[in-house]
């Protein structure tokens, strides 16, 4: 079967369990996040900044790869070819949701006052009024990018996909990351802090969930 064909009839299954679920986690995370950042048990933290935080500038059109986070990340459970898979991303994804809030909450943190007139950056003014800079460390927006592209890898190479399906997927993921910075919503750090989050949950497997992600 040409990959094509074969992702076409990994979407259709399951695609209604898929787009319930999807939709209620993200909603589900979006309600607890803005609550932990909110309702920070302590001042939070300013996060420092880094060589690299004053190099990347701040870009309006980078609004547009932030958000596409959230059509990415629904990627890999619509790409899963049985329940067992969905399980899997939904498991780990829930996981690494879960240890971020954790950590919001007992530490919380949140960027510095950057001085940029956001009213210059209509896209990022927007941002600005509904998501405050909290619940900085570690970057759960890097962490959820890391994550989809270590299961889209997986399930494109398992159905014999070209490999500028793997670049766009690489690149798509790098743009989210850098997007993180260049609308001063993170600093490297909590990029840092992500991306390891990201690496820890998704070598942390048990060997059946290691088994369905290597037949994915």
């Amino acid at each position: 079967m040409p990959w094509y064909l074969a992702l076409g009839q990994r979407i259709a299954t399951l695609w209604l369990v898929k787009m319930i679920g999807t939709t209620a986690g993200i909603s589900g995370f979006f309600f607890l996040y803005f609550w932990v950042m909110h309702n920070p048990p302590s001042t939070p933290a300013v996060m420092p900044l880094t060589a690299i935080d004053r190099w990347v500038a701040v870009s309006d059109d980078a609004m547009l790869l932030y958000g596409s986070l959230w059509f990415y990340i629904s990627l890999a459970p619509a790409l899963a070819k049985d329940k067992a898979e969905l399980w899997t991303c939904a498991q780990g994804a829930a996981v690494m949701a879960a240890i971020g809030l954790v950590v919001f909450w007992f530490f919380p943190t949140t960027v510095p006052v950057f001085p940029v007139d956001w009213s210059q950056y209509p896209a990022l003014q927007f941002l600005k009024a509904t998501d405050v800079g909290g619940n900085a460390f570690p970057s759960l927006h890097v962490a959820f990018a890391v994550f989809t592209a270590v299961l889209l890898g997986r399930q494109l190479r398992s159905v014999g996909a070209p490999a500028w399906t793997q670049w766009v997927n690489l690149l798509w993921a790098f743009g989210i990351v850098y997007s993180t910075l260049a609308t001063r919503q993170h600093v490297l750090l909590d990029v840092v802090g992500g991306t390891l989050l990201a690496v820890l949950v998704s070598s942390a497997r048990t060997k059946r969930e290691r088994l369905v992600l290597a037949e994915a």
